[in-house]
C-alpha cells in the first residue's frame, strides 16, 4: 500500500525504504523549523517565520526550545538534547516580572521539563543518584510549578488564569477563566508530587478538579467560562472544543496514569451527557449547558483530539466515524479551520485559520495503533504534503491565516515542534520506544530509583496535552514503590523484635486462608534470637527476583490482594 501511495507523492522513495523516506522527510521538516528558530528567534518564545525574527508570547523563557526538547530525543538526536538541556539550565530563569498564563506555562513548560527529565537517561545525560526522583530538569519543573501555586489560592480552589511569576496574582486579575484552565493540571502536578514527595501540587490540582465537578448542570454538562470566585458560569456553551477540551482529556489520561477510578467515573458521567446532548451524526455540536439545546452547530479544530481519546477508552466504532468526518474537512481545505459550520459545510467568518494544530494527527496515531487501518497513514501523508506545500517559508513554517486562499500568518507556535511533528513521526513509527515497541528489545527499559530497583521506560507513556510523554512507572518508583519498601522494612523489623518479658506464649496462629502464603521456611526467616518464636508472616513476595526486571516491578503484595 505504502509503495503505491509514494509513487504519487515521492516516486524516489519506492526505490529505497518507504518508511525511511517518510522519517527523513519528517525530520527535515523538524530541523528546518528548529534551526530557523535557533538562528532567527532564540531566546524569544516563538519564531516569526515571515519576517525571520522572534517574539515573546507566553512568558519570555525560550518557550519553543523547552517545548521542542523531548522531540529531539523522539527523533533520535541525543547530542542536541544534551546541549539544549544544559543550555536551558544555564539560561532560563523563572524569577522574572512577567504575567504568564497558568494553563500554558503548565502544559508547555512544566510538562516539557518533566518529560525531558524522565527521558534524560535515554538521552545519555548523567543522572543524579536516585533518578528519576531527583535531577536538575526536575528541579526546574518544580520551580516553574511553584510560580503557579499562588493562582490556586482561592476560596473555590479553582485557579486564576494568569499569574505574575515574581509577584503572584494581581489584585486586578479577572476571576473569569475557561474550563480547561481549571481542569488541566492533574497530569503534570501529580507527576511532580510523586517524583518530589511534595503533595501540594497534586492536592491543588485535585481540589480544582473536584470544585469544577460540583458546578456541572442538572443535565451533567459544564460551560465554557466560569467565575472562580462565585462559581457561576459566565459562558454556558457546552461542548468538547476550545475552552473545555483538555479538561476531558485529563480526566481520562489522569485516570490511566494514576489508576484513579474517581477521575474515570467523572469522565464517564460527562461522556453520557455529551453523547446524549451534543452528538449528531458523529459530529459534536455546542449546546446550552442547562437545556441541551443547540447553540453553535460548528466543528472546532481543537475538537479533533476526541477520536483519539475515545480510542483510549475502547470506543473504536464511534471514534472511527468521527475521525472520518474530521478528515473530510481536512481534504476540503488542506487543513482544519478553527471553526467549520456543519450545516453549511464551510468555514466560519473570521475563524478560517489553521495554526498548524496537532489534534487530528494525534487521533490518527492512536487509531492506527488500535486498528492498523492504512487510512490513517494516508492521512499522515496528506498532512505531510499539505504542510510542506502550503506553510513552508525560508525561515520555518507559518500558520495559515485563511485556508480558503492559503494566506499565511507571521507565527509558528511552539506546539508545531512539540506536538504536530512529534505525532506525525510517531504515526509512522509504531515500534518506537514511546509506544513500547520491540525495536530495542531488552534495552528498551531502564533501571532507576534507589539501588536501581525500578523498571522505567518499558511502555505505557501518557502524553500530556502538549504531547510531552510522562512515564507512569517513574511515579510508582518515587512514591508507591518507596512507600512499599518502607512498609516492608517496618513489618520485617517488627517481626524480628524479641517478645517482651512476661508476655506469655503467643496464641497459635489462625488457620491460613487460601489467599495467605504459607509460613516462611527456616532458611528464609529473619535472624531470631535463640528460643524466640516467629510470628506468622503477613506478606508474600513475587517468586521472581529483582533481576527478572519485569516481575511486576518488584512490588510486594499484602496477603489480602
Amino acid at each position: 500500500w505504502l509503495h503505491k501511495q509514494l509513487l504519487i507523492y515521492s516516486p524516489i522513495c519506492v526505490v529505497t525504504s518507504p518508511f525511511l523516506c517518510i522519517y527523513s522527510r519528517i525530520k527535515s521538516m523538524f530541523y528546518h523549523a528548529y534551526n530557523s528558530y535557533l538562528d532567527n528567534a532564540f531566546p524569544y518564545d516563538e519564531l516569526r517565520p515571515l519576517t525571520c525574527d522572534g517574539q515573546d508570547t507566553w512568558g519570555s523563557f525560550s518557550l519553543t526550545l523547552i517545548d521542542a526538547l523531548d522531540t529531539l530525543l523522539v527523533l533520535g538526536n541525543q547530542t542536541e538534547f544534551q546541549r539544549v538541556a544544559t543550555l536551558l539550565q544555564d539560561t532560563v530563569d523563572f524569577d522574572i516580572d512577567v504575567n504568564a498564563s497558568v494553563f500554558e506555562t503548565n502544559i508547555r513548560v512544566v510538562g516539557g521539563l518533566l518529560s525531558a527529565h524522565l527521558l534524560s537517561g535515554r538521552a545519555g545525560l548523567e543522572r543524579e543518584i536516585g533518578w528519576p526522583c531527583a535531577g536538575p530538569l526536575l528541579r526546574m519543573a518544580e520551580d516553574a510549578a511553584r510560580k503557579l501555586l499562588p493562582a490556586f489560592q482561592t476560596a473555590s480552589g479553582m485557579p486564576y488564569g494568569t499569574v505574575n511569576l515574581l509577584h503572584g496574582v494581581s489584585p486586578t486579575e479577572t476571576p473569569v477563566t475557561c474550563t480547561a484552565g481549571v481542569g488541566t493540571f492533574i497530569l503534570e502536578f501529580a507527576t511532580l508530587s510523586r517524583l518530589t514527595g511534595d503533595a501540594v501540587f497534586e492536592n491543588v490540582a485535585r481540589r480544582a478538579l473536584r470544585a469544577l465537578w460540583h458546578t456541572r448542570s442538572d443535565i451533567g454538562l459544564v460551560g465554557n467560562h466560569i467565575d472562580i470566585m462565585s462559581k457561576k458560569w459566565v459562558a454556558q456553551d457546552a461542548g468538547i472544543g476550545a475552552g473545555i477540551d483538555s479538561y476531558f482529556e485529563y480526566l481520562v489520561k489522569g485516570a490511566i496514569m494514576l489508576q484513579d477510578e474517581e477521575l474515570l467515573d467523572m469522565f464517564l458521567d460527562y461522556d453520557r451527557a455529551i453523547q446524549n446532548y451534543t452528538r449528531f451524526d458523529d459530529w459534536y455540536l455546542w449546546v446550552q449547558m442547562h437545556k441541551g439545546t443547540v447553540s453553535m452547530p460548528v466543528f472546532q479544530s481543537l475538537e479533533a483530539f476526541w477520536p483519539g481519546l475515545q480510542s483510549l477508552l475502547g470506543n473504536l466504532d464511534s471514534a472511527v466515524r468521527t475521525f472520518q468526518n474530521y478528515y473530510s474537512v481536512w481534504r476540503q481545505f488542506g487543513g482544519l479551520p478553527e471553526f467549520y459550520s456543519i450545516p453549511q459545510g464551510y468555514t466560519v467568518d473570521k475563524r478560517e485559520g489553521y495554526p498548524l494544530r496537532p489534534e487530528l494527527i494525534e487521533s490518527a496515531m492512536y487509531l492506527f495503533r488500535a486498528t492498523g487501518d492504512h487510512t490513517y497513514l494516508q492521512f499522515g501523508l496528506d498532512v505531510l504534503e499539505s504542510i510542506e506545500k502550503i506553510t513552508k517559508t525560508p525561515c520555518g513554517y507559518a500558520s495559515v491565516k485563511d485556508l480558503r486562499d492559503h494566506q499565511l500568518d507571521n507565527r509558528m507556535e511552539s506546539f508545531f515542534l512539540a506536538e504536530t511533528i512529534k505525532y506525525l513521526y510517531l504515526l509512522f513509527d509504531p515500534a518506537h520506544f514511546l509506544h513500547g515497541g520491540e525495536d530495542e528489545g531488552a534495552g528498551s527499559w531502564e533501571e532507576g530509583g534507589e539501588g536501581g530497583q525500578c523498571v522505567l521506560g518499558a511502555g505505557g507513556f501518557i502524553f500530556n496535552t502538549e504531547a510531552h510523554p510522562l512515564d507512569p512507572a517513574a511515579l510508582h518508583c518515587c512514591s508507591r514503590h518507596t512507600q512499599e519498601r518502607q512498609e516492608l522494612h517496618d513489618l520485617l523489623l517488627s517481626l524480628s523484635q524479641p517478645a517482651k518479658p512476661g508476655a506469655g506464649r503467643a496464641p497459635p496462629p489462625p488457620p491460613l486462608k487460601q489467599t495467605e502464603a504459607p509460613p516462611l521456611s527456616q532458611s528464609e526467616s529473619i535472624a531470631l534470637k535463640p528460643g524466640e518464636r516467629k510470628a506468622a508472616p503477613v506478606l508474600s513476595c513475587p517468586v521472581q527476583p529483582f533481576s527478572a526486571r519485569l516481575s511486576v516491578l518488584g512490588q510486594v503484595f499484602s496477603d489480602d490482594t
